[in-house]
């Protein structure tokens, strides 16, 4: 109740982001291999920005 509206974090949204990217990646590996690298590739950037701010939250 409290958290309803509570704003989400850059971390937060980025880490959504690189589940659905990943999620759409498996999804795509079944019909279209070079799809779905490419949709890990850009999880992979997401993942990146992911640690930045980690690391430069620390």
């Amino acid at each position: 109740m409290f958290g309803l509206f509570k704003k989400k974090s850059e971390i937060e949204k980025l880490s959504e982001q690189y589940q659905k990217l990943l999620n759409q990646a498996h999804a795509l590996s079944h019909k279209d291999r070079a799809a779905s690298d490419k949709m890990a590739a850009e999880a992979e950037e997401v993942a990146k920005k992911i640690d930045a701010l980690r690391a430069a939250g620390k």
